[in-house]
């Protein structure tokens, strides 16, 4: 195809006419479509609805060191899940704590905790005259929501295909003490879908802060979420990495079952070392008594181990990997050689990531959302929602069913090269039609 910038103002023009009269096309079909979060559709849904029946009225509810399920107690949760939880998060069991359905809860948690009594014996930040968290762009929205809830400064850090830019990351967090933390996506980013390198793990876990209570925030969500068996991405242990460093307290790695079960329902973990795992626990044993085991059983009996949870992952595959090929397709049959968006291919995950021209993204969701299609607000992909650029956009091609995100991707390629159009004739100075 011809790329955008080669055509003559007149030609565009015309163009951008043709395009226009598309767009009133798909705004007479009142469609009502959403993409905005990377929500499991219902056949991913029901591929777990087996677990409603692993246990009843008459099951047996004890562990299998006879701890019974439906009595208090058992603050780091029970053996058996703790196992599941490490194998799928490629850990030690004894390095486990199983709280309850959140990750993200686990996230706020800490955050609040070192926010209102600070880190293993650390000041805490709400005592401090400057907190700063390290956020890697584009990236997860609500991490950057919790940070800015508590008022911490997020300082943006680029993204590359093996990860943050770690010679500016390395450099900030030496110098800078009132730096406390980095969040991170380590495979599968959300929303690019990239996996950090075997180098980049490695400098993380060899980092030198300044900030003795500094600590990274390791998300690992989509830890076992491949699209494909025969091309997967590959990430180093960050655990093991930071003992063999000599930093081992240096990070909190996260991870659930949320988009493994049931979103909502799943069972949620931190792993990290023996004295953090102290220091939280501590914490903990103030706000609950223990977290939900009869449900922490119930993924047990389902998944029975790891190999039971991969092969459920695998199902998930088979619905979500024709859903990405179809975005993928269709953006390179509607936009491939006109330069004017590029976006990742991701082995994993939840998320395509797609970048405009500058100043065009906010103005393409919201011409999507006047034809009926809801995606991610421009620019939710940077703290407090400010894109620099204003190009990033986040695509969510799991919920929708197969033959309405055709609808919804072509609408959206509609609209991209509507918006690259208009942009590139008022950069010339030429007029553009109003609508």
């Amino acid at each position: 195809m011809k790329a955008y910038n080669d055509y003559k103002n007149e030609e565009l023009r015309e163009h951008l006419l043709s395009l226009l009269a598309q767009y009133k096309e798909y705004q007479a079909k009142d469609l009502q479509l959403n993409m905005a979060r990377g929500k499991p559709c219902v056949e991913q849904l029901d591929l777990s609805m087996g677990m409603m029946d692993v246990l009843s009225s008459d099951s047996d509810l004890l562990c299998e060191d006879g701890t019974d399920c439906r009595n208090y107690g058992v603050l780091d949760g029970i053996k058996e899940a703790k196992e599941l939880m490490a194998d799928m998060m490629e850990v030690n069991p004894d390095n486990i704590l199983i709280y309850g359905n959140s990750s993200l809860n686990i996230m706020y948690d800490t955050i609040s905790r070192s926010v209102t009594h600070g880190v293993m014996g650390s000041t805490p930040w709400c005592k401090l005259d400057c907190v700063k968290f390290l956020c890697p762009v584009p990236g997860y929205d609500r991490h950057f929501a919790i940070t800015e809830y508590f008022g911490i400064e997020m300082i943006p850090i680029p993204m590359t295909e093996c990860g943050p830019d770690m010679d500016m990351i390395e450099r900030m967090v030496s110098e800078d003490a009132s730096i406390k933390g980095i969040w991170c996506v380590p495979k599968y980013s959300n929303p690019q879908g990239y996996s950090y390198s075997d180098l980049t793990v490695r400098r993380f876990a060899r980092l030198e802060p300044a900030a003795k209570d500094f600590r990274i925030y390791w998300d690992n969500a989509y830890t076992i979420h491949h699209l494909y068996d025969d091309d997967q991405d590959h990430l180093i242990e960050i655990l093991a990495e930071c003992k063999r460093a000599g930093n081992p307290d240096l990070v909190y790695k996260f991870a659930s079952t949320s988009k493994i079960s049931f979103p909502g329902s799943g069972i949620a973990a931190i792993a990290t070392s023996h004295n953090n795992l102290e220091d939280i626990r501590h914490q903990l044993s103030m706000q609950t008594i223990g977290h939900d085991k009869v449900n922490q059983l119930r993924h047990v009996r389902y998944f029975g181990d790891i190999h039971g949870m991969i092969e459920h992952m695998r199902r998930h595959a088979d619905i979500l990997r024709p859903k990405f090929e179809l975005v993928e397709r269709i953006l390179e049959e509607e936009l491939g050689g006109l330069e004017i968006g590029f976006w990742t291919k991701p082995r994993g995950g939840y998320f395509i990531s797609f970048d405009s021209l500058p100043g065009c993204a906010k103005a393409i969701v919201a011409r999507c959302k006047k034809a009926g299609v809801v995606m991610t607000a421009a620019g939710a992909t940077y703290p407090h929602g400010i894109d620099p650029l204003d190009s990033n956009i986040r695509i969510a091609p799991s919920y929708p069913p197969l033959q309405d995100l055709e609808i919804a991707a072509r609408l959206f390629t509609l609209c991209v090269k509507i918006e690259a159009a208009k942009s590139i004739l008022t950069q010339r100075g030429e007029a553009v039609p109003a609508k």
